[in-house]
């Protein structure tokens, strides 16, 4: 070999390696943890009552055209995922046209019940953004 096929390979190492380093981060980046006091569905996944960590999930999101915004979350519980559903995504900016009543700070979590117990809301604020996931009572 080389010197110089030998830089490339190492170059090419410390690249792969930086990058799957980038993949675990997006993929256990917490959200904020929550406390729901009810069984509640998530991606046809039942969630028993409990506290849960929320955290980005590494897959991505096939976007429908003129559709953005959205990322996957998993429900983390004893430190293994339990669960997992789509989270839309809105930035501080445009909270004020999603969502009507208080706002929530940053850093923080609300789960709350909406339309008459039809579903139930997890808000949770990290950063720049809102994350809202809209989970169905189990039955």
């Amino acid at each position: 070999m080389t010197k110089a096929t030998t830089r490339h390979l190492v170059i090419a190492g410390l690249l792969a390696g930086a990058l799957s380093g980038v993949v675990a981060a997006q993929s256990s980046t917490l959200l904020g943890t929550i406390q729901i006091g009810r069984s509640l569905m998530a991606n046809g996944q039942r969630l028993p009552p409990g506290s849960y960590q929320v955290r980005l999930s590494a897959d991505a999101v096939t976007p429908i055209a003129g559709q953005q915004g959205e990322a996957w979350v998993d429900f983390v519980r004893g430190g293994k995922v339990v669960g997992r559903e789509l989270a839309t995504v809105v930035n501080d900016a445009d909270i004020k046209s999603v969502s009507k009543g208080a706002r929530l700070p940053a850093g923080e979590s609300r789960v709350e019940m909406l339309k008459e117990g039809h579903y139930w809301r997890v808000w949770l604020h990290k950063g720049p953004n809102h994350y809202m996931i809209h989970l169905p009572p189990a039955r």
